[in-house]
């Protein structure tokens, strides 16, 4: 084959190919052509290729096809553009469609925390059964204080951090039982609960509020976070609604992806403050302060940018494109 000869006959359609894949609109007429050319030149691109692969001619073809089937396919968004729309859409959507069960579970859990704290506080033998006088006067007098700046503020910030991303995690993962996340709440709540009742019994129930909510505000909502995106997972398997159940949980799932990616960051910002914030020397109220900002902070978030992006139909799954195709239920 005469390769300058195939060139000259073919270029008007090759020139034609990139004009129609360079406008913004097309016309329905304007479409078909740029089908039908794209066809085309892939052909051209084949034969060239098949006999002279090296060559600008090749190079210049398959730039040309390339940036035809972009056109049609449609182009990813840059990294910046996707983390900006995660951010401001997909995240804070997640985190709105879950806000009811967030309090929910928040409200289960400080009532059983609290009513395990007053059975504590005013059952000697339980306080007996829980260890020695002296044992427990230790974890008063130093060793609750302590537990927060026995350690590098550093590495104690990473140590928290993958703890409670754990949690978090198994929540999310296992929430589809229906039962882990209750037992998870259930066995946390308790633990808090007997925590306090033992300051209570010994005098210090105002140093174990001082200790535990200026990091404690945002780091157990994140827990109920998580614990509220398992639980609806669960819930798309029970009641599908319209749904199949293998499309129920395949979108349920890849929202709570969102919120588990979401989490990541907030437990960050809990466990730095419980690092640098918790043991610091600043006055209580600024401690708390701090505490309460940060958890009005990610309210806000989800409460204004969360109802904006759910009125916008953003739901913290991916989209139609990036989730796959699926095939409708009647």
């Amino acid at each position: 084959m005469d390769l300058d000869a195939f060139v000259a006959v073919h270029q008007d359609d090759w020139r034609r190919l990139d004009d129609l894949a360079r406008r913004r609109r097309l016309s329905g007429a304007e479409t078909d052509e740029f089908l039908s050319l794209y066809e085309k030149v892939s052909t051209h691109l084949s034969m060239v290729r098949s006999i002279e692969p090296d060559t600008l001619v090749s190079a210049d073809l398959s730039a040309r096809v390339s940036r035809a089937r972009t056109r049609f396919t449609g182009a990813r968004g840059n990294f910046l553009e996707d983390m900006a729309v995660f951010f401001t859409a997909a995240l804070p959507a997640a985190f709105y469609r879950v806000r009811w069960l967030t309090l929910i579970t928040g409200t289960a859990f400080c009532a059983v925390a609290v009513a395990f704290g007053l059975w504590t506080a005013s059952s000697p033998e339980v306080i007996k059964a829980m260890g020695s006088d002296e044992m427990l006067r230790a974890y008063v007098d130093h060793e609750f204080v302590d537990y927060y700046s026995e350690n590098p503020a550093a590495s104690f910030a990473g140590a928290v951090w993958t703890n409670n991303a754990l949690i978090a995690a198994l929540c999310v993962a296992f929430g589809v039982t229906g039962l882990y996340v209750p037992f998870v709440l259930y066995q946390n709540a308790v633990g808090v609960g007997m925590a306090g009742g033992v300051m209570a019994a010994y005098g210090e129930l105002d140093t174990f509020f001082l200790y535990i909510l200026p990091h404690g505000f945002m780091e157990l909502t994140a827990v109920f976070i998580a614990a509220a995106a398992g639980l609806r997972i669960f819930w798309a398997w029970v009641a599908p609604g319209n749904r199949t159940r293998t499309a129920a949980l395949a979108a349920e799932g890849r929202a709570l992806i969102t919120v588990a990616l979401g989490l990541v960051l907030v437990l960050l910002v809990s466990g730095v403050v419980e690092a640098f914030v918790t043991p610091s020397p600043l006055p209580h109220w600024a401690r708390l302060g701090i505490g309460l900002a940060v958890l009005a902070g990610y309210w806000t978030y989800t409460l204004v940018l969360g109802r904006r992006a759910a009125a916008a139909g953003a739901t913290g799954d991916l989209g139609k494109y990036d989730a796959g195709a699926s095939v409708p239920a009647a």
